[in-house]
């Protein structure tokens, strides 16, 4: 009896579905879309996931079966398909660069402190992100990536991406006021994070200023311009080191709400795994 492909064909659309909505992920995800892994290998990650992801869906227990089903037996049409792939890759693409909000903050709170620390100059090449970024920005941010891995945040990714097939349908995704609710709170949580981070140094700046400028007009030999340079890069140095502690915890404590929001959005269940 030869053998017949024809039952697979039925699948290749609801199939092509899920690996674009997986694709997502790796544009954008922390990590998963860094453009140190070639492009090759992440076509290759996506392609394995799917063929993982994929059978587990179209189980009788599960409940993501009554959203793939429905796709495999009428199928798409070719404008149907299109529009589809795109809705997929929406959510995956979604799903990453909220995961990536907290990571943002930390790096504009780096390019802050650069820019008070006078290291702005002091450059070098990020090639996550193809520019120039100073030398605290770079420290952080690679910093917030070991976190973000260390917390399990690319766990989440993953388990919010392969749970939101459950709530989601194949193509169905529509955006309503959730999603707005949902994309304001991941930039408040980027913007929160820039500001709890760099703060105290933007505070203990300001201070040096105005305590210069009273030494300033008492002691007006003295070469203010030479010696507060030196010394703001001094005590501002001080504080990053000291506050190195803290700094890690308050950004776990946004990464682990940005990514909260994400699943508790996407997939349905809350906290980050452990283990």
């Amino acid at each position: 009896m030869p053998l017949s492909l024809e039952p697979l064909l039925a699948h290749v659309p609801a199939w092509l579905l899920v690996l674009f909505r997986l694709t997502g992920v790796f544009l954008f995800a922390p990590v998963f879309g860094s453009v140190v892994i070639p492009a090759r290998v992440k076509v290759f990650l996506a392609l394995g996931l799917s063929f993982c992801v994929y059978p587990a869906l179209l189980e009788p227990g599960n409940p993501s079966a009554r959203l793939v089903t429905p796709v495999v037996e009428s199928g798409l049409s070719l404008w149907g398909v299109a529009g589809a792939v795109a809705v997929e890759l929406l959510i995956g693409m979604v799903i990453g660069y909220g995961a990536s909000m907290a990571l943002f903050g930390v790096q504009i709170a780096g390019h802050v402190m650069d820019q008070q620390l006078g290291l702005g100059l002091a450059g070098v090449i990020n090639p996550e992100f193809n520019e120039q970024s100073g030398i605290v920005s770079e420290v952080y941010y690679t910093l917030a990536v070991a976190l973000f891995l260390i917390v399990g945040g690319h766990r989440v990714v993953l388990g919010a991406l392969v749970g939101s097939f459950q709530r989601i349908p194949l193509g169905g995704f529509q955006v309503d006021g959730a999603v707005a609710e949902l994309v304001l709170g991941l930039f408040a949580t980027m913007l929160d994070v820039a500001l709890r981070i760099s703060g105290p140094l933007l505070c203990l700046v300001l201070l040096e200023t105005v305590a210069l400028g009273f030494i300033a007009r008492t002691v007006p030999q003295i070469n203010i311009l030479s010696v507060g340079f030196s010394l703001r890069i001094l005590i501002g140095m001080s504080l990053l080191i000291g506050g190195l502690g803290i700094t890690a915890e308050v950004f776990t404590t946004e990464l682990e709400q940005a990514l909260g929001r994400l699943v508790d959005f996407f997939a349905g269940w809350k906290g980050l795994p452990t283990g």
